[in-house]
C-alpha cells in the first residue's frame, strides 16, 4: 500500500476537528438552530410544571372534571396538526426545490396561501378524525357531543394554525431550511401559554395578560366551561375570532414582506441550509 493509502486509512483527529468546526460554524451562523437547543427543555419544564401545580392545588376538582384532559388533547391536536398540515405542504415545495418555480409562475402568493390552507384541512381530517373515534371507543369521550360549540372551537383553532403556518413559511423562505425546525416546534411554545390543560388562573399573575392575548386560550377556557359547568361562552369565541383576525392579517403581511425580502436577497433559489 502506498503512503497516500496509508494516510487515508489512518484515523485523523484533524479531519474530525475539521468536521466539528464545519458543524460549529453551521450552528453558530443559524439563530434558529441555536434557539432550538434551549427550546424543547424550556417548553416541557414550563408546561408540566404548571400542570403539576394545578393538580396539586385542585386535588378534589378532578372528580367532576371528567373529559377535560381528553378534550384538551383532541382540541390541541386540531391546533397543532392544522399548522403542521399547512407547513408540511409548504415544505414539500422546499424539499423538491420547486418554490422558486412557483414564485416565478403566474401563481399569486395569496393563491398559494389559500391552497395550503385547504390542504391543511385535508391533512387534519385524515389524521384527526380517526383519533376522535378512538377516544369514544377507549374512553367514552365523544368530541362531537359538544355540538355547535365544536364548530366554534374548530374554526378558531384553524384560523390560529393558519396564521402561524403562514408566518413560519415566510421565515423559511427568507432564512432557508435552517429555519425548518420552527415548522415542527413553534406551536409548542404556545402550549403553556394557551393553558391547554389548566385554567389561566394557574399562571402567575404577570403572565395571565399574555395568555389572554392568544386566541387558543379562549378556546380551551371555553371547552372547560362547557364540560365542567355545562355553559357555552359565546363571548370567549367572539374574542378569539377578533384576535384571530389580527393574527391572520399579521401572518399574511409578514409572509409577503419576507417573500419580498427573499426575492431581493436572492434566497428563493437557495433552499439549502
Amino acid at each position: 500500500m502506498n503512503t497516500h493509502g496509508q494516510t487515508a486509512l489512518t484515523f485523523s483527529p484533524r479531519r474530525v476537528s475539521a468536521m466539528m468546526l464545519r458543524y460549529w460554524y453551521l450552528l453558530r451562523s443559524s439563530w434558529p438552530r441555536l434557539l432550538d437547543l434551549v427550546y424543547w427543555p424550556t417548553v416541557q419544564m414550563v408546561t408540566w410544571g404548571f400542570l403539576q401545580y394545578y393538580i396539586a392545588t385542585n386535588a378534589g376538582f378532578f372528580a367532576r372534571a371528567g373529559g377535560t384532559f381528553i378534550g384538551a388533547v383532541l382540541l390541541w391536536d386540531i391546533l397543532f396538526r392544522g399548522q403542521l398540515g399547512f407547513s408540511i405542504s409548504f415544505l414539500e415545495e422546499m424539499w423538491s426545490r420547486n418554490i422558486g418555480n412557483l414564485m416565478m409562475s403566474p401563481l399569486r402568493p395569496l393563491e398559494f396561501i389559500m391552497a395550503l390552507m385547504v390542504m391543511s384541512v385535508v391533512r387534519l381530517s385524515i389524521g384527526a378524525v380517526p383519533v376522535t373515534f378512538l377516544a369514544i371507543a377507549f374512553f367514552g369521550f365523544n368530541l362531537y357531543g359538544l355540538g355547535l360549540a365544536l364548530v366554534a372551537f374548530f374554526c378558531n383553532l384553524m384560523l390560529t394554525s393558519w396564521a402561524i403556518g403562514i408566518f413560519v413559511s415566510g421565515l423559511i423562505l427568507r432564512n432557508g431550511m435552517g429555519a425548518e425546525n420552527f415548522a415542527w416546534s413553534i406551536m409548542f411554545v404556545f402550549m403553556p401559554l394557551t393553558c391547554v390543560y389548566y385554567p389561566v388562573t394557574t399562571l402567575p399573575v404577570w403572565l395571565q395578560p399574555v395568555a389572554w392575548m392568544l386566541p387558543p386560550t379562549y378556546v380551551f377556557e371555553g371547552m372547560r366551561a362547557l364540560l365542567i359547568h355545562k355553559v357555552f361562552r359565546p363571548d370567549l369565541m367572539v374574542d378569539a375570532l377578533a384576535l384571530n383576525a389580527l393574527f391572520l392579517a399579521f401572518g399574511v403581511l409578514a409572509f409577503l414582506k419576507l417573500l419580498q425580502s427573499a426575492r431581493r436577497h436572492g434566497t428563493l433559489m437557495q433552499t439549502g441550509e
